[in-house]
């Protein structure tokens, strides 16, 4: 038996009560990155701690009690925000810009715009993903401004069990309101801010912060690639 403390309940739950719930969890989401990436939110009052600023990335982390939201951000020239969720939100090609990434693949469809979707990493991730998985919503929203975002967070571990049972040598990861936002510049641009948002219940290793620092720079350098190499909407 595995040594961490296994979900010892699932819940099975009808296909309209699992929609309600995630409709209702993924709208907090969904604004809690609209206000992460608020630059006028961003005097320092917000509890926001750069830790790296180089090559236009910006690298930021905020802890309240055993929380740590990891953000980075970043403008890409020549690449307009559909572009980039494009490759960002093609579940078949993460593992190309995340290289710790074993599997994902989609559960469940309950809207247009709304899923459930399974992430495996391997025994060679980095920690706090190593060896786990995570069964996640994903929600995608166009707002009235054109600025598109994409939540991601855990469901529930009673629910996710009764969706897809945990596999004996996996362990069920916690990724709580985690996702993009992607902003249109005026010259086919995009800001792009990406939020993290871990609970490791407890304190956080300096070395595992600069260990993931480093993680959130090659996923950024690898989305700007495949970004940059994506048709535009005018060679489509």
């Amino acid at each position: 038996m595995s040594t961490t403390v296994p979900c010892s309940r699932s819940w099975s739950v009808s296909e309209d009560s699992l929609r309600r719930y995630v409709q209702f969890a993924s709208e907090s989401c969904i604004q809690e990155l609209l206000a992460a990436s608020d630059t006028n939110r961003g005097s320092g009052s917000d509890g926001w701690k750069v830790l790296t600023l180089e090559n236009g990335v910006e690298i930021s982390k905020r802890r309240s009690g055993s929380l740590h939201t990891f953000r980075s951000r970043w403008v890409l020239r020549s690449v307009s925000p559909q572009q980039f969720i494009t490759v960002a939100n093609a579940i078949d090609a993460a593992k190309q810009w995340d290289s710790d990434l074993v599997e994902a693949r989609y559960i469940k469809d309950l809207e247009d715009n709304l899923s459930i979707i399974r992430l495996r990493f391997g025994d060679n991730s980095k920690p706090l993903f190593r060896n786990r998985e995570f069964i996640v919503y994903e929600r995608r929203e166009t707002m009235e401004d054109g600025t598109l975002v994409v939540g991601v967070a855990s469901l529930p571990k009673e629910i996710a069990a009764g969706l897809h049972p945990k596999q004996n040598n996996a362990i069920r990861g916690l990724l709580l309101q985690s996702g993009w936002v992607v902003e249109k510049l005026d010259d086919n641009s995009c800001v792009v801010t990406y939020v993290v948002q871990l609970d490791p219940a407890g304190w956080l290793p300096k070395c595992f912060v600069n260990r993931f620092n480093t993680k959130l720079v090659m996923i950024i350098e690898n989305l700007r690639k495949l970004a940059q190499a994506c048709p535009t909407e005018a060679e489509n």
